[in-house]
């Protein structure tokens, strides 16, 4: 590493599920550029969102703050003007961090008079983060500009993400190809105008955050992504488990039909075609890091860089009969988390199998910057593992957190219960997990050693009384030590 050289790298993919990377899809999907990288850096096997959707899960992994403290707890919750957050902190360094994507902000509109523009979105930018290169999920001006610079016939922008059918008069496929070629995609222009600004910043130090949309549905991809795996050559997703009162409110939120746009009508005969595209759009991502990683060997900045690599939050993609990520299975929370430490090259290829949570990513960060972690991050500082450490006393749960309030108040009214009741909160550890509902609902509890994927609740079973007992003793206590601290005394 050069003296007093220090990048940062933090890259997030938006609903990467971790078994892509390690797991029951590695096997089957392309990501040669994630997996030379894993063996040259410290990876996470037992990492978790704390919360999702996207929104939440940004909020908590940039401020490194549960859920329950930071209130941005849907997309669109507004999160509180002057929340500590890594861009802020960072700065304190004289970083100013760089933003190519989106954090998916809510703007708070006590902070902004009631015709700001930026009240108007719910996908604004973070407090600190100097946004270079906009690509949001509802807007992408530059994205837009750029495609009909290059003579695309750009449609409106609501159906930017639907399938060009194969056949003329038919009606798309959902593995039909986008208008776009791959060259030209939100992911080729979010990497290409990174490598742009980076190009003439070898000299300095500096902090980018690189967010891509993909492989979020609407699930479409380029040629060849679209048909670069066999639906039938892909295991099939794991099948509905005990029934439970809560179903029916997750799978209101993201049905199958929501995943592909602009296509004829979807059912659960497309499912293994969905997951194909979406193991396509990952390849494709892939490709692009490999892009960014050989960009910064070839400048020499490689071993000055702090490379940071996970997702927001994962994806169902069929499994348990479900879409999305507001649900209560491993799938929506389980990610992927790489760090290479350019300080400590023995540790590469490590992998850490302890419980680790996306609030650790902004202690971590900071403690690298040599930066004090503020008191109301309740994230834990990942460097011991990177040095070769494992740290005293380190977690035996992750606590998970879900609020549900989208479902709307018709389906929460037909369940009995009131938006403010509408959440819900996980405590997993490796052998256990216990879902607590607030109101309503009777709790989930899984064996996981014996049960992985959380077929059979066990709950009200009696030789697990006395587990569902120390379980909510634990997320109770939990919960009391994590309260927010903004305003204590710090002992």
């Amino acid at each position: 590493m050069t003296e007093n050289s220090k990048k940062v790298l933090f890259v997030v993919i938006d609903q990467l599920r971790a078994d892509c990377l390690n797991g029951a899809l590695a096997d089957h999907v392309d990501l040669p550029n994630l997996k030379a990288l894993q063996d040259d850096s410290v990876s996470f096997l037992n990492h978790f969102t704390v919360t999702n959707p996207c929104g939440p899960a940004r909020a908590s992994l940039l401020t490194g703050q549960y859920a329950m403290n930071h209130r941005s707890v849907s997309n669109g919750t507004p999160l509180k003007q002057g929340t500590p957050n890594i861009a802020l902190e960072a700065r304190k360094a004289g970083f100013e961090p760089l933003l190519f994507g989106y954090t998916d902000t809510t703007i708070d509109p006590t902070a902004r008079h009631e015709n700001d523009p930026d009240l108007a979105s719910v996908e604004q930018v973070m407090d600190g983060f100097r946004e270079i290169t906009e690509m949001r999920f509802e807007d992408s001006y530059p994205w837009r500009a750029y495609l009909k610079a290059k003579g695309y016939d750009i449609p409106a922008f609501a159906d930017f993400y639907n399938p060009v059918p194969s056949v003329a008069g038919e009606p798309a496929r959902p593995d039909d190809p986008a208008f776009y070629a791959a060259e030209h995609s939100d992911t080729a222009f979010l990497t290409d105008r990174l490598l742009e600004e980076l190009a003439v910043r070898t000299d300095q130090n500096w902090f980018a955050h690189l967010t891509y949309i993909r492989p979020h549905p609407p699930f479409v991809a380029p040629a060849p992504y679209n048909k670069m795996y066999r639906p039938a050559d892909l295991p099939p997703p794991s099948k509905p488990g005990d029934p439970h009162p809560f179903s029916a409110i997750s799978g209101h939120l993201q049905p199958i039909q929501k995943t592909v746009t602009g296509c004829r009508s979807v059912d659960e005969d497309d499912t293994q075609a969905l997951r194909a595209i979406y193991l396509g759009l990952a390849t494709e991502v892939d490709h692009h890091i490999g892009r960014v990683i050989a960009f910064l060997r070839e400048t020499g900045q490689y071993d000055d860089t702090l490379i940071i690599i996970t997702a927001d939050h994962g994806e169902m993609l069929g499994d348990h009969g479900l879409w999305a990520k507001q649900h209560v299975f491993d799938p929506a929370y389980h990610i992927s988390l790489l760090i290479r430490d350019p300080n400590h090259p023995a540790q590469h290829g490590t992998k850490i199998n302890h419980l680790t949570e996306s609030i650790d990513v902004a202690p971590t960060l900071l403690d690298w910057l040599e930066l004090a972690t503020p008191a109301v991050m309740s994230g834990q500082s990942l460097q011991p593992f990177l040095t070769g450490e494992t740290p005293k006393d380190w977690r035996e749960h992750v606590h998970l957190e879900l609020d549900f309030t989208a479902a709307g108040s018709d389906l929460l009214a037909q369940a009995g219960l009131r938006p403010q009741q509408a959440n819900l909160a996980i405590l997993r550890s490796k052998k256990l997990k216990l879902v607590h509902f607030n109101q309503g609902f009777a709790p989930l509890l899984f064996d996981l050693e014996n049960d992985p994927q959380e077929q059979v609740n066990l709950a009200a079973h009696p030789d697990y009384a006395t587990d569902l007992l120390h379980m909510t003793r634990a997320l109770l206590s939990h919960r009391m030590q994590h309260l927010d601290r903004s305003l204590a005394v710090s002992v």
